[in-house]
């Protein structure tokens, strides 16, 4: 356990804290009253209720949505099932630049809509809730979708036929036991909207900030460390807050799982109503999941030339290298960032999962989860202003970068992993070790032959979320090492249409290799792989 709380304390307490300080204290002296000088400033107060109000509205359009598609991936079998189960992760791994992008292409200005119909949605938050569901459908679909499959149908059923209409039965016996995974989906959902930065960053335009956008404007644009210091203190409490709530949910959820028959629950649909309702789910997968992929595709081609491809071998004024070099730069990182995010995500999961881990111990696991709800762009600051000197002075090292996308890759790993180390049991290793086996050795030749699977699976996602990590990037990324959603940022930040077809390009490499790391994953994975 000491290996995790080291690096977690070093490369995220210490580069937050670093900023922080920075922004508040002025010649050994804390201003605290900043902090209500800044909220109670009217642009200030419009960017926090800009950031809530469109994270809970994302929030509720995505359950609204995404729910029956749980339903019908945990009820129904039809042929290719796990194929589209996986087809409808693919945005969730996605970098938030390529949605952004994608949605872009889809209702933004010369967009598809646009020139059909005339129809554009980037002027308003329309496009900003629809590109939240894109990537965040999954998220429902896999938590309360994996609770459904398990929840025996037989009660529903004893319930009918002492009475109950169908919607009764369904509200009295179905709906309690649902209530922790729909509550932890819901959470999961309201963190990744609250803390939205790359598709605000792109959709939003001038008009539209979170939290998370404006900390970045401050202190990359204005460079106002104090304002930016403040922003990060309450975007802090506030995830605080919530992954405290998230924390209770998941343990209710666990004590649930331990009711229900895990038995297999999917059916072939009967009857019209339960086709209509997989044709509808069938036919929001397209429209609002494929839909924005393919439209993104189709702007890369320009054409029938792949000239926009081609175009990403050349050098130019936009970047010190050719844009193609940023495909070699990420991948590199993301490799190194997800053996550092294993080795440490392992490390924690298996402290965590010891039957006799005390409370401090078990309070480190939601503290795991902090890095995917704190600003990036503050962590990825933080670096530059903590580690400047010996022994930790990173700031030209090439470490850097997969330093940072690791401290997002961890928690994945942890989430992916610690159900199934809880699952071993714990006798096997004591027999282990009764026969005279070392720890090492109990681990090697125990546990490591049961989790494998789990373990490749979790290397996997936090290569997919290091491949696209884009906040702290931003601001560590060398200019003539790149990563690619900085490449596409960059792009996209410049006029003419090249640079517009060339961050579709390398959006669209970036969405392909996502994609088939997580279509990889998928086989990998058993039904107790993790969380994710």
């Amino acid at each position: 356990m000491a290996l995790p709380v080291a690096f977690f304390a070093v490369f995220f307490a210490w580069p937050v804290a670093a900023i922080v300080a920075r922004g508040l204290k002025t010649d050994g002296t804390w201003h605290l009253g900043r902090i209500a000088d800044v909220v109670a400033q009217s642009d200030i107060r419009h960017v926090l209720w800009f950031t809530t109000w469109q994270a809970l509205a994302s929030t509720a359009l995505t359950l609204l949505i995404a729910l029956p598609g749980a339903y019908v991936f945990a009820r129904f079998d039809f042929p290719g099932r796990q194929v589209l189960r996986a087809v409808v992760t693919v945005p969730f791994v996605l970098p938030t630049v390529v949605v952004g992008t994608a949605f872009l292409a889809l209702v933004g200005r010369g967009g598809l809509l646009d020139e059909l119909w005339g129809v554009r949605l980037d002027t308003t938050v329309w496009a900003i809730l629809l590109a939240h569901v894109f990537f965040n459908y999954a998220v429902v679909v896999r938590t309360v979708g994996g609770l459904w499959g398990q929840l025996d149908p037989r009660q529903e059923e004893a319930a009918r036929m002492l009475g109950a209409s169908r919607f009764r039965a369904w509200r009295t016996v179905t709906l309690p036991a649902l209530g922790p995974a729909v509550a932890a989906a819901a959470l999961m959902v309201f963190l990744f909207t609250f803390t939205s930065f790359g598709v605000v960053q792109i959709l939003g335009g001038p008009t539209f900030s979170t939290l998370e956008v404006e900390i970045y404007r401050q202190t990359s644009e204005i460079f106002d460390l104090s304002t930016a210091a403040v922003l990060t203190i309450v975007q802090f409490v506030a995830v605080g807050a919530i992954l405290a709530v998230h924390a209770w949910t998941v343990r209710r959820r666990e004590s649930a799982l331990r009711l229900v028959d895990a038995g297999g629950t999917a059916r072939r649909p009967r009857g019209a109503g339960q086709w209509a309702l997989l044709a509808g789910v069938l036919a929001t997968i397209a429209v609002l999941l494929l839909l924005p992929l393919a439209v993104l595709v189709q702007r890369s081609l320009g054409g029938s030339d792949f000239g926009y491809y081609r175009s990403l071998t050349k050098n130019d004024d936009t970047f010190l290298v050719p844009p193609i070099e940023a495909i070699g730069n990420s991948l590199q990182y993301a490799l190194a960032a997800a053996a550092i995010a294993v080795v440490i995500g392992a490390l924690a999961a298996a402290a965590l999962a010891r039957r006799d881990a005390g409370r401090l111990v078990r309070g480190f696991d939601a503290l795991l989860m902090l890095p995917l709800g704190v600003s990036a762009v503050t962590v990825g600051f933080g670096f530059l202003i903590a580690l400047d000197r010996p022994p930790l002075d990173l700031r030209s090292s090439w470490i850097l970068v997969p330093l940072a996308q690791a401290l997002v890759g961890a928690p994945f790993v942890v989430r992916t992993m610690l159900p199934v180390l809880r699952a071993v049991d714990a006798r096997l290793r004591e027999a282990a070790a009764v026969l005279g086996a070392s720890p090492w050795r109990v681990w090697r030749e125990v546990d490591l032959p049961l989790v494998r699977r789990a373990l490749l699976v979790a290397a996997g996602f936090a290569f997919a979320v290091s491949l696209g990590e884009f906040g702290a990037t931003v601001f560590i990324a060398r200019p003539d090492n790149p990563t690619l959603p900085v490449a596409v940022a960059r792009l996209l930040g410049r006029p003419g249409d090249l640079n517009y077809g060339q961050a579709m390009a390398l959006s669209t490499i970036l969405m392909v290799v996502c994609a088939v790391a997580l279509l990889v994953l998928e086989r990998l994975r058993t039904d107790r792989s993790g969380e994710f």
